[in-house]
Formats: C-alpha cells, structure tokens, sequence
C-alpha cells in the first residue's frame, strides 16, 4: 500500500511517520508514505501557494496550479484508487471508511491550509472527501496523519497479531470491552474472576457482555444505526 500526501507543511508529519507501527510498516515493505512539499510546485519565485479569495474575505485560499501540477504528476506515475481531501466538511471517517480503505492499492491525500483551496480542485481531482470530527484545525496534516495511521494498522502484516485489529472497538459495532493486564490485584482493585478462570468461552460472553454494555452507555448512538 502506497500514501502520497501533498502538504505545505511536510516537517509536520515527519514525526507521526516515523514513529511507531507506522515506523514499523514502513519498514517491513508493507506500506510506503510518501510526503510531497507543494511550495516545489509553486509558479514564483517566493514560492507561495497561496492567494487572496475572490469576493472579498478573510483569509488565504490555496492556489489551483500547484496542487494540479503536484497531483497530475503523480497520476503519471501510477493510478490511485482515491484522492482524499481532508477538509471539516468532508464525511467523518469511521471504523467501516478505514477498513475499506486498507484494501486500496495507491492513496493520494490533499492536506489543506489557511482558508482552504481553491472549489476546483476539489472539482476535478477529489475522489473523497474526509473530516476527522466536527472542528477545525489549522491544516490537514494531522488529519492526514491521523487517517494513514487508522488505515494502515488494518493492512495485513502491519500488527505482529493480526488479530488484535479484529477486536478493536467500532469493528463490531460495539466498543471496545474492557481490558486488564498484572498485577491481577492492585490496592485492592482487582482483574473480574472471570478472566483469570481460563474458561474461554465464559470470557468470550463476559466480554460481549461488557461491550455491549459499555456501548449502551458511552455511545448509544451506534446501537441506533
């Protein structure tokens, strides 16, 4: 799986990449993130990306001609199976939006800035938009960050237990039940019997239960859809 991500900002996803299982996909060849500088597409020789919004306003918008230049130069190089904008009023990215994502081949993701980019770019070349959450930031770089992070822990051979991605909380459409690890009594406070019993099964139904229950009340929401 590949991750091509346009930025003005590339020092600000250096770290989120290099860190982690994200670090570790990157190295066993299972994943390739590669970060683009949109100022090396600029026209000038200030190198802005960015100019005033026709009709007045505050704010900068982002330039037509660099992200074309950026993204039509990609796409010579290999087709992808989604441009993603992440912008606030894109749809929010869920567990189902993640998963469905991890089986792609190519992703190219547009990261945002200042007031936003120029509608026509968003026209032409967006396949999908995403939001992270009903907010704003000051850019799309840790939203960016944040959707190859959710995406790639799903692809096969990223997680030493391949497993563990299945029981994540959303999977189901549940949350996650709760978890324990040593000391099984801590000041008192002590791991439910039922996890220490060995029974597989009672723990299996424990653990439904607990889901279940936890998403009754933290998200009843989910139980709706």
């Amino acid at each position: 799986m590949r991750f091509d991500i346009i930025t003005v900002l590339p020092g600000l996803l250096e770290s989120p990449f290099a860190h982690s299982i994200l670090q570790r996909a990157q190295k066993k060849g299972v994943c390739e993130i590669v970060v683009h500088n949109l100022r090396d597409y600029a026209n000038n020789k200030h190198k802005s990306v960015d100019d005033y919004p026709y009709g007045g306003g505050s704010g900068m918008v982002m330039q037509i001609e660099p992200f074309a230049a950026c993204i039509e130069q990609l796409q010579e190089a290999r087709k992808y199976d989604e441009v993603i904008f992440m912008t606030p009023d894109g749809t929010t990215l869920n567990q189902t939006i993640a998963n469905n994502l991890s089986t792609k081949g190519n992703l190219m993701v547009l990261c945002g800035h200042y007031k936003g980019i120029d509608q026509r770019i968003r026209d032409v070349f967006v396949t999908r938009e995403l939001s992270i959450g009903d907010y704003v930031l000051s850019g799309g770089e840790l939203p960016a960050a944040v959707l190859v992070d959710a995406v790639v822990r799903l692809v096969p051979g990223v997680l030493s237990d391949e497993t563990s991605a299945l029981s994540d909380s959303f999977q189901g459409g549940l949350l996650d039940a709760p978890v324990y690890t040593r000391p099984a009594d801590w000041r008192g406070n002590k791991v439910p019997d039922v996890l220490l019993s060995g029974n597989e099964g009672a723990i299996h139904a424990w653990r439904d239960e607990q889901a279940l229950a936890r998403t009754k009340e933290r998200r009843p929401d989910l139980l709706d859809e």
